[in-house]
């Protein structure tokens, strides 16, 4: 609709309304397409009513936004707190955000749920700008399908920057709402027809699942730590062991010769007592043993089981069914003790050759020498689960430490290194040609802040690449040089290894330094799945 506003400079023609009012506790915010006549363009421009210092927290907030520079958020361009005087030049409280064109996510989820790859792009980008604003201090808020939108390039952004407020944990959480919706198409406690709210909608991907949970979860520890680690896990490409079938309808998929074989396992006495081997060992579909009642029109063959649904709807197949049953049985009869004996022998072989071999073995003659105590330790060792008394030492925050590149490698994804979950990593980006950084640096690595000075006595690094080496250094700062950095220990990380100090050091800032990469598919590279300090005594 065409509206006019007072109270706003000359410069911005309104347009037509759009999109909902926002309620906030000092008044209402609304918002307009409109024209700057300075610089021709098309802008979102939002008013507050009233304005005046009833609107100065919501500009305040717009002029933190206004540092941003973000392709998924919508750039602030001008704000104002006004004299609350609508009717006064200047009078009102407005933000002038740059207008985004495309559609709305609300407009493309109305024809039908998006291909997992579609949902992980669009919520990536769109979690990569809330991280950035996130990292200045700003919780955008109002993320919704009806503020979020397709630019016609192929880029995400969220029109109303800043919403009237907001959280930093309610933005992860808005977030896990809209994945879930692009993967579904359906929104989690909407009535339904019968007025009454609806189930949550599944979600086919197991990984993608758990990512929704976390990120709506409220309980300490089990929530994720930041849009960021959202943003990094969305990057990741899905694993082939992740690959989730959607469960059909049971009489869809419980049709044809799978649902006879249940009836008939339901309705008829296969087995005597003392002819039930095959169904003690769980073997279903095979002809009944000697001796066992077995009618000539419910005899169940494998051949009929298994033939196309289509033609045992028809009727019985083209062939004498007794022909068959002679050499199954004897096939049974014969199959099963042989299949016993070689599992016998089999295991008998296995206990002669390791079990009873390492027994003899640590049988050592008279005057021999045992292994002495006193060999030098190799400071790297294959971790044990940690004491239950001793906890790891808190990690508050950690930063990329790249100071020969100017290029980042994965930074987004750092906090997965410390998240809980060995099943997210940071990594650094493939290198080609040699495992050194194919020459280009020294290496690069993370710095973690234990927030104040404690007592370390070892560092566990968790991979997933396993051969890549590491240091842990101290000494230095998240701005230092890498020669004010000391090597404390270093090691090669296989899976999961402790990197052990020679003795107890006190430090605030340790630095996991990759000093070699591991050989993987299409060249080089190295990855943290997670970090743990542990303290001294």
């Amino acid at each position: 609709m065409t509206s006019t506003v007072t109270g706003l400079p000359d410069r911005y023609r309104p347009l037509d309304e759009v999109g909902p009012e926002e309620a906030t506790s000092t008044g209402v915010i609304r918002c307009w397409r409109a024209k700057d006549r300075v610089l021709n363009r098309d802008v979102a421009i939002r008013v507050h009513t009233p304005g005046g210092p009833a609107a100065r927290a919501w500009i305040g907030r717009a002029l933190t936004a206004g540092g941003l520079a973000t392709p998924a958020l919508a750039m602030v361009y001008d704000a104002a707190e006004g004299s609350g005087d609508t009717a006064a030049p200047n009078g009102a409280a407005y933000v002038v955000n740059e207008w985004i064109e495309g559609s709305t996510l609300a407009e493309r989820l109305a024809e039908g749920p998006m291909s997992e790859r579609e949902a992980r792009t669009v919520l990536r980008r769109l979690a990569e700008g809330v991280a950035e604003a996130h990292r200045v201090g700003l919780a955008v808020g109002g993320i919704g399908p009806e503020t979020v939108v397709l630019r016609p390039n192929g880029l995400v952004g969220l029109r109303a920057v800043p919403a009237a407020s907001g959280s930093m944990q309610g933005d992860i959480a808005a977030l896990g709402a809209l994945l879930e919706f692009c993967l579904t198409g359906r929104q989690a406690g909407r009535p339904g027809p019968d007025g009454r709210p609806e189930q949550p909608p599944v979600i086919p991907q197991p990984d993608l699942a758990a990512l929704v949970r976390r990120a709506r979860s409220t309980e300490p520890g089990a929530g994720l730590s930041s849009a960021a680690a959202m943003a990094a896990l969305l990057a990741q490409p899905p694993r082939p062991s992740q690959t989730a079938h959607l469960v059909r309808d049971p009489d869809e998929s419980d049709s044809g010769w799978l649902r006879r074989l249940r009836d008939r396992r339901e309705d008829e006495d296969y087995y005597d007592e003392d002819e039930d081997v095959p169904q003690r060992l769980g073997i279903t579909g095979l002809p009944p043993a000697p001796g066992t009642r077995a009618d000539d029109d419910d005899d169940l063959h494998l051949d009929t089981a298994f033939a196309d649904d289509d033609d045992q709807d028809a009727g019985p197949l083209d062939h004498d069914p007794d022909d068959d049953q002679p050499a199954r049985r004897k096939l049974l009869i014969i199959g099963l003790p042989l299949l016993a004996l070689a599992i016998v022998v089999l295991l008998a072989w296995w206990f002669g050759s390791n079990v009873l071999s390492v027994a003899d073995s640590s049988d050592g003659s008279e005057g021999s020498t045992p292994p002495s105590s006193a060999a030098p330790q190799d400071p790297t060792t294959e971790a044990g689960p940690p004491p239950a008394d001793v906890p790891p030492a808190t990690i508050t925050a950690a930063t990329l430490f790249n100071p020969q590149d100017s290029d980042p490698e994965n930074e987004a994804a750092v906090p997965l290194t410390f998240d809980g979950d060995p099943t997210t990593a940071w990594s650094t980006v493939t290198y080609r040609g040699s495992p050194d950084f194919a020459g280009l640096k020294d290496g690069v690595g993370i710095v973690y802040d234990l927030g104040s000075e404690q007592a370390l006595a070892a560092v566990t690094v968790t991979t997933t690449t396993p051969g890549a080496t590491m240091e842990v250094r101290l000494g230095g700062g998240p701005g230092s040089d890498l020669a004010e950095w000391t090597v404390a220990t270093s090691g090669t990380i296989q899976g999961t290894t402790e990197l052990v100090f020679d003795e107890a050091v006190a430090t605030r800032y340790v630095l996991v330094w990759v000093t070699s990469l591991a050989e993987g598919d299409g060249g080089f590279s190295a990855d943290i799945a997670e970090v743990a300090l542990r303290p001294a005594g």
